[in-house]
């Protein structure tokens, strides 16, 4: 392993941060536009880094598999042709629904490739996220394998389906067979060069009021990448990093796929799903050095006591967590079990991260803390007069984009919602900045439920519930948890003629999870006689919140 960086001084450097130093590191630039295969793959392909694993996969059964920069690059080059023979172009959606494989990871390349935008699918989605999505984005072509095609059956107007499979498992469902177009297709593919602004990305983030929002991310997203990598990951030459996000979210998708490939640096992909003693065991067999996870992986990791006193069998050197703040417990745990700091990251699909207790620069990172603005960025708290408040005050967490130089967010791609007001891209989070310089979390103003790092509109959750012919009413919010920091709590109103019941509860559960998503669906329901209303016959959320807050106290 290479020599590992000192870190820097925070404060001094922020003074003399330029952007202009970090495009250095790219081959585009702001001026002149980018391409997230080129700088992702292409130039590593192209130059000293060409042999070198891009990724180290390991699959359900443990089997290893890895791919070069050059392998990523020939097969990004196949994959791109066969996408343009199906007609996909510059600015064109293209989706998948697949596991942590080799070949999601060059599906994403390839559409890179083309200039078109890469649209990830989330596995545990219902068939109503999945169609809402397909539908806004207008998406042109769909990659998907036998386990999860069954999903799109109830989806009429499927955009073109293309089978990784059998010919077989192609034929029943009358989709194109991945393997049988890719045989003759070349591996040459000119990469354009897109302006600052054109979007590599079409992410869908959670919203209180109606569906999900379109959030487009632009190729200048790319720098601001690159600095979250570097200076709150401290992602390293020689580093052994692993993202155990899932890619079919934000975190996942620009921070185990596109940041570490941007500096060059190898990632790993585990394809099982999270158990304790996997984990320790890929951290062990891949010698993993810098991680990056969830609150709630590190609580599932202490409570199965499965990794307790492990740290002189495993060779991390730092962590980060992001998704929700963690815990003074958790902390302490991470140091004394897996040998590490364990530094906590706050950010947004719409944003990136923002806000981070950076391991490559020295400043104070009280445990609690979201710590202080990431490079590039200026955050601000406001009232709700939109005026900046002082230091002690808490308000509204918001960007100065006027003084953000890294800020890459547009606005949602379909205006679902204007975040912004004047200079200021309104988060929608509520926090406190100290007197030292430090931000802390306080909640959000608009409901939004943070469950095992998932952030879930409880409308969707509520409207979905509804949809069940026996309920009349319904109402969602997050009740603290000790594993997953909240969990999704119904208090549902039913229908006169309906009783409530187990086979109710686990009735209603299963629609949540095939309508919506796996990871939306209430844990817990309660049956009310009514919901508390204002005058107008607004649901007061918060009522219901501090109830469940309070039994999960008692």
């Amino acid at each position: 392993m290479a020599e590992v960086q000192e870190a820097q001084d925070y404060a001094a450097f922020m003074k003399s941060f330029q952007l202009a130093e970090v495009e250095k590191q790219l081959d585009g630039s702001l001026a002149t536009g980018f391409n997230a295969y080129v700088e992702c793959c292409g130039r590593h392909a192209q130059g000293s880094k060409a042999n070198q694993p891009a990724l180290i996969h390991e699959d359900t059964q443990g089997k290893v598999t890895q791919l070069t920069f050059a392998e990523l690059d020939a097969l990004s080059g196949k994959l791109a042709n066969l996408m343009k023979s199906q007609g996909v172009g510059q600015g064109d959606r293209v989706a998948a629904m697949l596991s942590r494989t080799p070949d999601l990871l060059a599906l994403i390349l390839a559409a890179w490739r083309l200039g078109a935008v890469y649209q990830p699918l989330f596995t545990a989605f219902g068939y109503e996220a999945i169609e809402y999505r397909l539908t806004q984005a207008k998406t042109k072509l769909v990659f998907t394998d036998a386990e999860n095609r069954e999903k799109f059956k109830p989806i009429k107007d499927l955009p073109q389906m293309v089978m990784l499979g059998s010919d077989a498992d192609a034929s029943q469902w009358g989709d194109l067979h991945y393997a049988s177009l890719l045989v003759d297709q070349s591996s040459n593919c000119e990469a354009p060069i897109l302006d600052a602004e054109a979007p590599f990305l079409q992410m869908f983030t959670s919203g209180t009021v109606g569906k999900s929002k379109g959030v487009a991310v632009p190729v200048k997203a790319l720098p601001a990448f690159y600095i979250y990598m570097r200076y709150a990951i401290d992602l390293q030459e020689g580093d052994t990093f692993w993202n155990m996000a899932d890619p079919g979210w934000a975190y996942g998708l620009y921070y185990a796929i596109t940041g570490p490939l941007l500096m060059g640096v190898t990632t790993h992909f585990n394809e099982a799903g999270f158990t304790a003693e996997n984990t320790l065991d890929f951290l062990k067999k891949h010698k993993i050095t810098n991680l990056a996870s969830a609150p709630t992986a590190y609580r599932m990791m202490k409570s199965s006591g499965v990794l307790d006193g492990k740290s002189n069998e495993l060779s991390l050197r730092v962590a980060s967590s992001a998704g929700e703040p963690l815990n003074t417990e958790v902390v302490n745990w991470v140091g004394d079990n897996l040998g590490c700091r364990v530094m906590d990251h706050y950010g947004q699909t719409e944003t990136g991260m923002t806000c981070c207790c950076h391991h490559a620069l020295t400043h104070l990172s009280p445990v609690g803390s979201m710590g202080m603005p990431m490079p590039g960025y200026r955050l601000a708290i406001l009232d709700a007069e939109y005026k900046e408040l002082e230091a002690g005050q808490t308000g509204q967490l918001a960007v100065d984009m006027e003084n953000s130089p890294a800020f890459f967010f547009q606005g949602y791609t379909w205006q679902e919602k204007k975040p912004f007001h004047d200079k200021y891209y309104l988060t929608g989070d509520v926090v406190e900045k100290h007197e030292d310089g430090t931000f802390w979390f306080a909640g959000r103003d608009d409901d939004i439920i943070t469950t095992a790092g998932y952030r879930v509109g409880p409308t969707d959750v509520e409207n979905t519930v509804l949809e069940h012919p026996a309920v009349a009413e319904s109402a969602a919010v997050g009740k603290p948890d000790e594993l997953r920091g909240y969990v999704i709590k119904s208090f549902v109103v039913l229908k006169a003629g309906h009783e409530p019941s187990d086979g109710l509860v686990k009735d209603i559960q299963a629609l949540v999870r095939e309508r919506l998503s796996a990871h939306a669906f209430p844990r817990e329901i309660e049956f009310v006689e009514a919901l508390p209303k204002t005058p107008s016959g607004k649901i007061q959320r918060f009522i219901l919140r501090k109830q469940a807050e309070q039994e999960a106290t008692d």
